[in-house]
């Protein structure tokens, strides 16, 4: 009984918790000094979060593992929401902020939603650009992390030049890819390339080189050809470190795409940010970075869903 009487109040806090932020939104007076915006958007946002956790919350009651996540994850969504009504109180309510920097989350969320299509338009133009670079530098840095992990007069000639540029960062490369590359699209494909190919071909190398001797003998001795050890014993020995050089690159993809579309882009979700940040509209500045975040946190989720799926040998073995 004391156990479902945990549950059942973990579950209900977070109710609690949306229902006096929306009392502290009108419960409170504003400073003034925030621009007013046409409809309530925080409250709107905050209400919607509220009717999908209810939602979620009638079906756990028929589904288990349903219902063990959402006890688990409660206590945390409870602690976001009162997280996000003490910054709307913070900025809204009182003046310990400065307005012009730290916008209302009502001017935030009401421009994704009154931009929505445009801003629709730069994260696609975004994509476009960080897939395009994140295959050719994951691809190269695999190819690349793989002849130095398992040749060694690959590894004598490869590893020197690795180690120097390697290490400097991408932005550096920005005015040299400006030069070289005929367009500008070409130079930023490159750039974030650049930095998925480092960390990939480091992780793959070590992973490869990490690998037990012991397994390349036994395949030689049952008569396994170089191409089979490589595909059947060297690439799966090394997959965690190959996939660790993937969330790394993917980071710095990241990274270096915000860097490049602020150089010469007319589209982009870095683009827009700075153009936002030249008109001193900090709220386009906010929502930019917001939904950086939120792709970013979406494409790593996905990476690790194919990471647990390709290593399911791993479980139990390797705690993530």
């Amino acid at each position: 009984m004391k156990r479902y009487i945990t549950i059942i109040i973990k579950l209900i806090l977070t109710i609690i918790a949306v229902l006096l932020s929306v009392a502290a939104y009108y419960g409170l007076n504003d400073n003034g000094k925030q621009k007013a915006t046409e409809y309530p958007y925080y409250v709107y946002f905050i209400l919607i979060v509220l009717g999908i956790y209810i939602i979620i919350a009638a079906a756990s009651v028929f589904l288990r593992t349903l219902r063990s996540r959402l006890v688990h994850k409660a206590p945390l969504l409870t602690g976001i929401i009162i997280f996000i009504a003490l910054i709307n109180i913070i900025t809204t309510k009182t003046t310990m902020l400065p307005t012009l920097y730290f916008p209302s989350l009502d001017r935030i969320i009401g421009l994704i939603y009154e931009q929505k299509y445009f801003l629709l338009e730069n994260i696609i133009s975004s994509l476009k650009l960080l897939i395009t670079g994140f295959i050719w530098g994951a691809s190269i840095g695999f190819l690349t992390g793989l002849a130095l992990g398992y040749n060694k007069k690959v590894g004598y000639w490869l590893n020197p030049v690795t180690k120097f540029i390697g290490p400097i960062p991408t932005t550096a490369w920005i005015p040299l890819a400006l030069s070289v590359f005929p367009t500008t699209n070409t130079a930023n494909i490159f750039l974030i390339a650049f930095a998925v190919w480092f960390p990939v071909t480091l992780m793959t190398s070590s992973g490869i080189q990490s690998t037990n001797q012991v397994h390349f003998e036994v395949s030689s001795t049952l008569g396994a050809s170089t191409f089979y050890k490589v595909i059947h014993v060297a690439i799966p020995s090394a997959m965690p470190s190959i996939f660790l050089g993937v969330f790394y690159g993917t980071v710095s993809s990241f990274a270096t795409l915000m860097a490049v579309e602020m150089n010469g882009n007319s589209s982009g979700i870095g683009w827009y940010i700075n153009w936002q940040k030249q008109v001193m509209m900090y709220d386009g500045v906010y929502a930019g970075l917001i939904i950086i975040a939120v792709l970013c946190s979406l494409i790593l989720t996905l990476l690790f869903k194919v990471r647990d799926r390709v290593l399911v040998w791993q479980k139990g073995v390797i705690k993530w």
